[in-house]
């Protein structure tokens, strides 16, 4: 049995436009940064693919196979265009 964990997660420009916030704590028995992912864009319906996103792993980029644990703070970057 997978424990519960408190994730803080941020999110950033396009990912908080359709969160409506910018940033949560999650509970959640996602054991990856990938499963927690999946968890998030279910709920809040994000367009942006996995791939399309880097990852923030506690102030350190990491790929999305990242275990997390409690009380572990998450960043979903989505590209951003300027001009």
């Amino acid at each position: 049995m997978t424990d519960q964990k408190l994730i803080k997660v941020r999110y950033f420009a396009a990912l908080r436009e359709q969160a409506g916030i910018d940033q949560e704590k999650v509970s959640t028995q996602a054991d990856t940064a990938e499963a927690l992912y999946t968890e998030l864009k279910n709920k809040y319906n994000f367009s942006l693919d996995i791939k399309n996103l880097k990852l923030s792993y506690n102030l350190n980029f990491s790929d999305f196979n990242q275990v997390i644990h409690n009380g572990d703070e998450l960043v979903f970057i989505p590209p951003v265009a300027g001009g």
